[in-house]
């Protein structure tokens, strides 16, 4: 099985496959219809609190990524 990343705000296609968005929020101004999302798993998201530290910063990533893998487990 072969997953894809994609971003919600993309228009489905037929090869996108099962579609599940993994955040905790709802993406702003996209209804659910448009999303087209089949599972939403927010319980696996990155928590508030890891994001607000992350703040988008490409130097935060490779730490991110440590901080989120411990989250998961």
């Amino acid at each position: 099985m072969t997953a894809h990343i994609k971003r919600i705000y993309e228009p489905k296609q037929d090869k996108d496959g099962i579609r599940i968005l993994v955040d905790r929020l709802w993406p702003r101004g996209l209804s659910k219809q448009d999303a087209a999302v089949d599972l939403w798993l927010k319980e696996v998201a990155p928590s508030p609190a890891l994001r607000r530290w992350f703040g988008h910063d490409p130097a935060r990533w490779t730490e991110f990524q440590r901080r989120y893998r411990d989250e998961l487990e």
